[in-house]
């Protein structure tokens, strides 16, 4: 029973507020994830407006033959325009804490995202995340990098 991670480092053309502003918002989730997963944001807007420690945030996810599961997470640290961390409360993971990390460099942003996640049941977990899920995550990630070039330009 496995701890897994995942590492990833964008660099992109925006003000460490620009990126802050936009990444700190999880209504921007639906826009950098691909459509096939079912992503949707269920936590009322208003609650949204500001990202600080304890938010909770609910959403339904399609991870596995598009049945909708709930997932809730929570923000549990947040150090304004440096790093946030969301925690899963409930949802597909036995474990899910990712970690968001931005620093101004020359010409832009560069953003660090760190999520150390397990699969629940055991030895079958182990044996999804060799079949299937380590190669989801890796695709919703090369997504999301694909779609934020697109959005905001790439790094000269």
């Amino acid at each position: 029973m496995a701890v897994y991670q995942l590492e990833r480092i964008q660099k992109l053309p925006l003000t460490l507020e620009q990126a802050w502003d936009f990444f700190s918002s999880p209504l921007n989730l639906e826009r950098i994830t691909p459509a096939q997963m079912g992503f949707v944001v269920k936590t009322d807007p208003k609650y949204l407006q500001s990202m600080h420690a304890g938010q909770i945030i609910e959403y339904t996810v399609k991870p596995v033959l598009g049945i909708p599961m709930y997932w809730m997470t929570e923000i549990t640290h947040v150090e304004h325009q440096k790093f946030f961390v969301d925690e899963q409360r409930f949802g597909p993971y036995a474990l899910w804490h990712h970690q968001h990390h931005f620093k101004s460099i020359p010409g832009g942003v560069e953003m660090t995202d760190l999520v150390h996640y397990k699969i629940p049941l055991g030895p079958l977990g182990d044996l999804a995340h060799v079949l299937f899920v380590k190669r989801q995550l890796q695709h919703i990630f090369d997504y999301r990098f694909q779609v934020l070039e697109k959005m905001f330009g790439k790094m000269p």
